[in-house]
C-alpha cells in the first residue's frame, strides 16, 4: 500500500487535521497521481459537514484534482509519467450499463465518488485534499500543458458541470444564454458560453459582479429587479443557484421552446407555477457533472480558448476558514488547496 498525508474531518463540526491515509498499489490499468492542487467545491462542505446525511468519517474531501503523474500501470495507454492530469467527481463506475457504454459515467447507478464513496474493495474513498491518489486510467483526464494546474483543478467539477448542459442544449452563435448565478460555476459557464459563440447574459441578485462578468465575456448583466424587461428573451438558462429562489420568475424569461437547466441543490424542493412551464412550451431539465470523454473535450476546449477558473489559493491550515467563507459566498470565485502545505499544517 502507498501512504500519504491528507487533511480530514472526523465529525461534522470538528476542524480539519492532518492524517495518514492509504492508497492502493498501482495496478495494470492504474495511474498514480501526485496531487499539486485540489479545488474546494461547495459539495465538499455539504459532505464534510454531513449536510447530505450520508457522510463516512474520517472524510478527506476533494474532487477537483490536478497534479503530475508519478507512475502508470503496464496496461495504461495515452498517459505517461510526468504528464499533467486530473481527476473529477468519479473514480469508478460499473462500466457495463448503457450510461457507461455511452461515456456518461456520472449517471451510472453504481458510480464510485472520488471521496465519501464505497469502492469495489468495500473501502471508503478518500479525495484530493491529500498528497497523491491512485485511480483507473478511465477516470483520469489529461490536462493540457497550457492550463496552469491551480486554475485547471476546478474545471474537473465546475468546468464539466457547466460545459455539458451548454453543449447539450445548444449554446452557439445566434442563441441567447442566461447564466443564473455568477459564482464558482457561473464564472466558468460565462467563459464557456462566450467561447461557444452564444449571446451570454448573467442573471444576479446585485450588480457588484458586473465588471468581472463583462471581463470574462458576458454580453449583458441583469439583476433581479430588471427581470420584467427580459421576459421571453432566452433560449437557454443554466442555473447554478444552490439556495431557494423564485423559479417561476426565471422560467418566465424563456422564449418559445426554451430550456431551463437546474444544477443547484436547494434546501427545499423546487416549486413552480405550472402555467409558466406551459407558456412558450418551456422545458425544465437537470444535469450533473459529465462523463470522462466529455471531460477531456472540456479540458481541451478550455485550453484552446484560454478558459480557466479565477482562484484564491489557500494553505491546508486555512480550510476551515475557507469552508465558512464559501458558505457565506465570500470568494471570487473558487478556492484551491495547495497540497504541498498539508504536511506542515
Amino acid at each position: 500500500m502507498i501512504t500519504a498525508q491528507a487533511r480530514a474531518m472526523t465529525g461534522p463540526t470538528t476542524p480539519f487535521s492532518t492524517v495518514t491515509i492509504e492508497r492502493r498499489d498501482v495496478g495494470p490499468t492504474d495511474v498514480l497521481l501526485d496531487i499539486a492542487y485540489a479545488g474546494v467545491c461547495h459539495t465538499d462542505v455539504h459532505h464534510a459537514r454531513a449536510e447530505f446525511g450520508h457522510t463516512h468519517y474520517p472524510i478527506v474531501p476533494g474532487h477537483e484534482i490536478a497534479g503530475v503523474i508519478r507512475e502508470v500501470g503496464a496496461e495504461v495507454t495515452g498517459l505517461a509519467v510526468g504528464d499533467h492530469a486530473g481527476i473529477g467527481c468519479l473514480v469508478d463506475s460499473c462500466r457495463e450499463c448503457a450510461r457507461c457504454l455511452a461515456g456518461q459515467e456520472s449517471y451510472c447507478r453504481r458510480k464510485v465518488l472520488t471521496y465519501n464513496g464505497i469502492g469495489r474493495d468495500g473501502a471508503v474513498t478518500f479525495g484530493g485534499y491529500s498528497e497523491c491518489v491512485v485511480a483507473d486510467q478511465r477516470f483520469v483526464a489529461r490536462i493540457p500543458d497550457s492550463l496552469p494546474l491551480e486554475s485547471a483543478a476546478p474545471l474537473l467539477c465546475a468546468g464539466i458541470t457547466m460545459y455539458q448542459p451548454l453543449r447539450l442544449w445548444g449554446a452557439a452563435p445566434g442563441r441567447r444564454v442566461g447564466i443564473l448565478g455568477f459564482g464558482g460555476l457561473g464564472h466558468i459557464g460565462v467563459q464557456i458560453s462566450h467561447a461557444l459563440g452564444a449571446h451570454t447574459t448573467v442573471l444576479e441578485l446585485t450588480g457588484d459582479r458586473r465588471a468581472d462578468a463583462e471581463r470574462l465575456g458576458a454580453d449583458d448583466y441583469r439583476t433581479t429587479d430588471g427581470l420584467e424587461s427580459a421576459r421571453d428573451s432566452f433560449d437557454l438558462i443554466v442555473s447554478t443557484v444552490p439556495s431557494n429562489y423564485d423559479l417561476s420568475a426565471h422560467l418566465d424569461l424563456l422564449d418559445f421552446d426554451g430550456t431551463f437547466v437546474n444544477l443547484g441543490v436547494p434546501d427545499e424542493p423546487l416549486r413552480i407555477d405550472p402555467y409558466t412551464l406551459l407558456t412558450n412550451r418551456r422545458k425544465l431539465a437537470g444535469s450533473m457533472s459529465g462523463g470522462m470523454p466529455e471531460t477531456q473535450k472540456m479540458l481541451d476546449f478550455c485550453a484552446e480558448h484560454g478558459i480557466k477558473a479565477e482562484i484564491e489559493v489557500i494553505a491546508a491550515k486555512e480550510l476551515d476558514q475557507a469552508y465558512d467563507r464559501l458558505t457565506a459566498g465570500d470568494v471570487r470565485y473558487r478556492f484551491v488547496l495547495d497540497t504541498s502545505t498539508i504536511a506542515v499544517a
